[in-house]
C-alpha cells in the first residue's frame, strides 16, 4: 500500500515537473519570437535585441549620442533584413568563409591595430561583444562584402581617362598629403523622379545641418537619420588622403575645420553632409622599400594533402640548403605557373602587395636568406630576398590612389541602388508590434 501510495506521488511529482518544463519552454520561445520573414530566412527578436545592445555599447563607448528606441529598432531591423538577404544570396553561390581565413582576418585586425588577443578581447568587452560574438560578425561581414563585390563590383568601370582628368583636377587644386577621417550623413529621395520628393529630402538635409551646428552630435544624427550603408557606424568613411576623397566632397574637405559639417552637397544618390572629425600629415615622401623577392609553393588539392604538401617542401627546402639552383627547383616544381616559369620571381614586391603571413616572413628574411617553410592560405611557400631597395613611388601611387578613389566613389552610388533593388525584389513580412509600425509608415505614406 505504502509502496502504492510512494508510486502516486512521484507520478503527480513528474507531472507537475513536465508541466513546468513545459511552460517553461513556452516562456523561452515567447521570448525568441519572430520579428520578419526574408524570403527563406527570419530574423527573430533575440537577433535584434543582440545587435542593439552591440551598437548602443560601440556608440556609447565612443560618446556618440543615441536616437531614440524606436528609430534605432527600426534601423537596426532593416540593416537585419538586408544582411539576410545577401546572405542568402551567398548560401545559393556556394560561398563559405573557412576557419582559415576568419582566423587570418581576425589576426589582421589585431595587427593593424597594435594589440594582443588579449587586448583585443579587452576592447571587445568595452564594447559589450564577446570573442564568439565579434568571429561570428566578421565571418557575416565578409561574406556579405564578397557578395556585394561580385554583385556590385561587376557594374563598376574606371578608365584611364577618368583617372587623368581626376589627377589634373587635383593638381589643379594644388593637392597636399594631409589626411582626413570623415564621416558623412546621406538623405535620399524616396522618388527621385518627383521634385516635390527631391525638394523634401533637400530640405531635411538643410535642417539636420542647422541641427548640428547648434550642437547636435553628428554621429548620433548619421545613426537615427542618414541613409547610407555606413549609418549605424556614425557615418564613420575612415581615414582618407586627399587623392582618396571622392569627386562630390574632394573641393570641400580641404577647407572645412573639424568638427564643422560643410554645406549640403547633392549627386544622384541624394543630398550629403560631411564632416572632418580629425586631420594629420601634411607633405611627406612618397618613398616605399621594395623587396625583390622569389618564392617556390607547394599547394595542397584534392590530389595532394596539407601534410603531403609539407612534406614535399620541406625537402625542397633541404635540396636548397644543400646547393640546389633556387630556379630550376620553381621551375620544375612550383604551383604558382606565373612566377614559377620564370625561376620563382616575384620582381620587386612592396608592403600591402601579399598576404600577412608571406609579408611576414619576407620583411624579417636577411638578403640572400631561405625563409620557410612557411603556410598561407595559398600554401607552404618557401622564399628569399634577393635585394631591397628605396623608391620613389609617387607616380604609380598617385595613379593607383585615384583609380582606387573614383572606384570606391562609384562602387558607393552603385551599392546603394543595389541593396535598394534586393530590397524592392524580396519577401519581407513583418510580425507582431513590427507589422502595426509597418502598416502605420505604408497608410502614412499613402496619405
Amino acid at each position: 500500500m505504502k509502496a502504492t501510495v510512494r508510486h502516486v506521488v512521484q507520478t503527480l511529482l513528474l507531472i507537475a515537473l513536465t508541466s513546468l518544463s513545459v511552460y517553461a519552454q513556452a516562456e523561452r520561445k515567447l521570448l525568441d519570437q519572430v520579428v520578419a520573414i526574408v524570403d527563406d530566412d527570419v530574423v527573430l527578436q533575440t537577433e535584434l535585441e543582440n545587435r542593439i545592445g552591440t551598437i548602443v555599447s560601440r556608440l556609447q563607448a565612443q560618446g556618440t549620442g543615441l536616437p531614440p528606441r524606436e528609430v534605432l529598432e527600426s534601423r537596426v531591423l532593416d540593416q537585419l533584413i538586408v544582411e539576410s538577404i545577401q546572405l542568402q544570396m551567398a548560401d545559393r553561390m556556394g560561398m563559405r568563409i573557412s576557419d582559415n581565413e576568419l582566423n587570418e582576418t581576425m589576426a589582421n585586425i589585431m595587427r593593424r591595430n597594435g594589440m594582443s588577443m588579449d587586448q583585443f578581447e579587452q576592447q571587445l568587452a568595452t564594447e559589450g561583444v564577446t570573442f564568439r560574438q565579434a568571429r561570428d560578425q566578421i565571418r557575416t561581414e565578409m561574406l556579405i562584402s564578397r557578395v556585394q563585390q561580385r554583385r556590385v563590383g561587376n557594374r563598376v568601370r574606371v578608365t584611364d581617362r577618368e583617372v587623368d582628368n581626376y589627377l589634373a583636377a587635383l593638381e589643379s587644386r594644388g593637392e597636399s598629403s594631409a589626411e582626413y577621417r570623415l564621416a558623412y550623413i546621406l538623405i535620399e529621395a524616396e522618388d527621385p523622379g518627383s521634385e516635390e520628393s527631391v525638394a523634401e529630402a533637400r530640405t531635411k538635409a538643410e535642417a539636420l545641418r542647422e541641427e548640428i551646428i547648434d550642437g547636435r552630435d553628428f554621429r548620433e544624427v548619421a545613426v537615427a537619420e542618414s541613409d547610407a550603408s555606413n549609418a549605424l557606424e556614425g557615418g564613420d568613411m575612415g581615414w582618407r588622403t586627399e587623392s582618396q576623397l571622392p569627386s562630390l566632397i574632394a573641393p570641400v574637405v580641404p577647407d572645412l575645420s573639424v568638427g564643422v559639417p560643410s554645406r549640403v552637397l547633392e549627386n544622384n544618390s541624394g543630398f550629403y553632409l560631411v564632416m572632418v572629425l580629425d586631420r594629420r600629415g601634411g607633405d611627406q615622401a612618397q618613398l616605399v622599400e621594395q623587396h625583390k623577392t622569389r618564392h617556390i609553393l607547394i599547394r595542397p588539392s584534392e590530389a595532394v594533402t596539407d601534410a603531403q604538401a609539407e612534406a614535399k617542401i620541406r625537402d625542397l627546402y633541404r635540396r636548397l640548403e644543400q646547393g640546389a639552383d633556387f630556379a630550376e627547383l620553381a621551375r620544375e616544381f612550383s604551383d604558382d605557373p606565373v612566377s614559377g616559369s620564370d625561376g620563382g620571381n616575384l620582381d620587386w614586391v612592396s608592403r600591402g602587395q601579399m598576404v600577412p603571413e608571406f609579408e611576414q616572413a619576407m620583411l624579417e628574411a636577411n638578403i640572400g636568406e631561405l625563409k620557410g617553410p612557411f603556410r598561407s592560405q595559398f600554401g607552404w611557400h618557401i622564399l628569399q630576398v634577393q635585394e631591397r631597395r628605396q623608391k620613389d613611388v609617387s607616380g604609380e601611387m598617385r595613379q593607383s590612389e585615384a583609380r582606387q578613389a573614383i572606384y570606391r566613389r562609384k562602387f558607393e552610388a552603385e551599392l546603394q541602388n543595389w541593396l535598394r533593388e534586393i530590397q524592392d525584389e524580396a519577401f519581407i513580412e513583418f510580425k507582431g508590434e513590427y507589422a502595426d509600425n509597418d502598416t502605420a509608415e505604408e497608410a502614412g505614406r499613402e496619405s
